[in-house]
This record gives C-alpha cells, sequence and structure tokens, in this order.
C-alpha cells in the first residue's frame, strides 16, 4: 500500500516548507526596510500559496485513502491535521493575508511590518500542524498492526 507513505511524503514536503518560511525566509524578510518587506511578503506569499496548499490538500486525500484501504484508524489523525490547514488558513489568516495584499508599496510602513509579523505568528500554527500531522503519519507506517 503506497497511499500511507505517499501521505507521510506529503505532509513532511508541507512541514519542511511552513518551517522554512518561518526558520529562515521570515527572519531575512524582517531585516529589510518597510517597503522591500512587504514587496518580499507579496511575492513569497503569491509563490507558495498554491504549493502550500496542493500539498496539504493531497496529503490529507493520501491519508483518507489509506485509511479506508488499510482499514487503520491511525490515519486519520495525520489526516485530519494537514487538512486542518485549510480552515485555518482561510478562517484566521486570510484576513492577514487580504490586508496585506491590498497595501500599495508605498505605503508600507509600521503598520504593514505589524501585520507582516503577526502573519508569521499565525503561520507557525501551519508548521506546527504539517509537523503533527507528519508525526501521526509515522505512526502507523512504524507500527503496523
Amino acid at each position: 500500500m503506497i497511499t500511507g507513505p505517499t501521505a507521510l511524503a506529503f505532509a513532511a514536503a508541507f512541514a519542511g516548507a511552513a518551517y522554512y518560511v518561518n526558520e529562515a525566509e521570515q527572519p531575512a524578510r524582517l531585516a529589510l526596510d518597510d517597503a522591500s518587506l512587504l514587496a518580499q511578503w507579496k511575492l513569497g506569499y503569491a509563490r507558495a500559496t498554491k504549493m502550500q496548499a496542493g500539498l496539504a490538500l493531497l496529503s490529507g486525500i493520501f491519508g483518507v485513502v489509506a485509511a479506508f484501504q488499510s482499514g487503520d484508524w491511525r490515519w486519520w489523525p495525520g489526516a485530519i491535521l494537514i487538512l486542518a490547514n485549510w480552515p485555518y488558513t482561510l478562517l484566521v489568516i486570510k484576513p492577514v493575508n487580504d490586508q496585506l495584499n491590498a497595501m500599495e508599496k508605498g505605503k508600507a510602513g509600521a503598520a504593514s511590518r505589524a501585520l507582516i509579523v503577526k502573519w508569521a505568528r499565525l503561520h507557525a500554527v501551519r508548521t506546527a500542524l504539517g509537523i503533527l500531522a507528519t508525526g501521526a503519519f509515522i505512526w502507523p507506517i512504524a507500527m503496523p498492526q
């Protein structure tokens, strides 16, 4: 059964990308002036959105399929954790994203910087969900029934 390891691979890719954003990209962008910070955030956000959304969705789908194929309920926690990124992003992070995307580069300042700092704290939850999902997917692989 390849669906379980595939769910794990997509979750690990999601977690790694999310972790990179919080631990490398965000601190580096905060060293920029306000206008460059906002411009860089917009470019990074536009490129990462589809990738991370797709990884979470694929991981969740493969996790659900693995649960049904194997009859092992232990695939469900990983699938639920990784898919939780979707409603969390849409309900909690999207309003901040929308505010940042609506700001013009020339109007960047303390408010845009504060929103980007807030965004990173919110994004850290996505990172945690990805790491937890990865760990949850390891469980049924490492300890087969």
